[in-house]
């Protein structure tokens, strides 16, 4: 049987820096927090709670301390909550993506500016959650047609679109091209990350060609839910798994298999993708 294993499966960049900061602090000693989860893994946060670090789940958690190190996740936070770690006098430590903090740092510029912000992505996203954080003006989320087609405010307005680092990039073209024909004054800055589009990419190009695909991740995964999307489009035989527990396929169905893709979202250990890659190939 053939495997083929996505080149950009895994770890990205900002996932890798996040994840050298904050156990780069375990066992000195000090309490370590994280305010949300420093990644969308649970495996990850589960090993990380057993080294005695603690997640905040919230600004009222984060208020109540008094000494500690707070480590700020992947996704980045609002700039309240920079502003309560240095009022309690706590140590920052700053893991959130660069790509995300160009975001904040263009909403911030924008909105001084006077412009409307417009956010593609998920409201309920931690990352898109943290950019709203960061605008002095009126800011939306956009993630459907529809709600571009009903997206309305003074014509003489000003507005300024970003995206959510792991946004479809197809998905965004489309909703920027709504917008486009609404006669406003649009400043639009694609802010999707160049290693999510390239992810995607790679991941359609794979399902394309294979008789089962398999994508890795947690299912609170922003990114990895959108490679699942643009798989299943492609392969109707996908999986979406987080763990190899997860990968259980009816030897039946096994047997007409000649070739298996396998993909996996930016906050998805190595390990996880090494022990799915093997069974594959050794059990299937």
């Amino acid at each position: 049987m053939e495997v083929i294993l996505a080149k950009s499966a895994g770890f990205c960049f900002g996932v890798r820096r996040a994840m050298d900061k904050v156990y780069e602090r375990v066992g000195t000693g000090e309490q370590i927090y994280m305010f949300g989860s420093i990644i969308h893994n649970e495996e990850v946060v589960k090993d990380l709670e057993k080294r005695g670090v603690k997640v905040l789940h919230s600004p009222e958690e984060l208020s109540l301390l008094q000494e500690g190190v707070v480590v700020i996740r992947s996704h980045g936070v609002s700039k309240d909550i920079y502003s309560m770690i240095d009022e309690n006098g706590l140590t920052c430590v700053d893991a959130t993506c660069p790509f995300v903090r160009k975001i904040h740092k263009i909403v911030e510029d924008e909105s001084e500016k006077g412009a409307y912000i417009v956010i593609m992505g998920n409201a309920n996203h931690p990352e898109v959650e943290g950019i709203k954080g960061w605008s002095k003006t009126p800011t939306f989320v956009i993630e459907s047609a529809e709600e571009a087609r009903n997206f309305k405010v003074p014509q003489n307005q000003k507005v300024c679109i970003v995206s959510q680092t792991t946004f479809n990039y197809n998905k965004f073209q489309e909703l920027v091209e709504i917008f486009s024909k609404k006669g406003y004054d649009i400043n639009v800055v694609n802010t999707i990350c160049n290693a999510t589009e390239e992810r995607q990419k790679e991941a359609a190009e794979i399902a394309r060609q294979v008789d089962t695909m398999i994508v890795i991740g947690s299912t609170h995964s922003s990114n990895t839910q959108k490679l699942y999307e643009i798989c299943k489009a492609e392969c109707a035989d996908t999986h979406y798994i987080q763990t190899l527990e997860d990968l259980y396929l009816e030897t039946e169905a096994t047997k007409s298999i000649r070739c298996v893709g396998i993909t996996a979202g930016a906050s998805t250990p190595n390990n996880i993708i090494e022990e799915v890659q093997k069974y594959v190939r050794i059990d299937f």
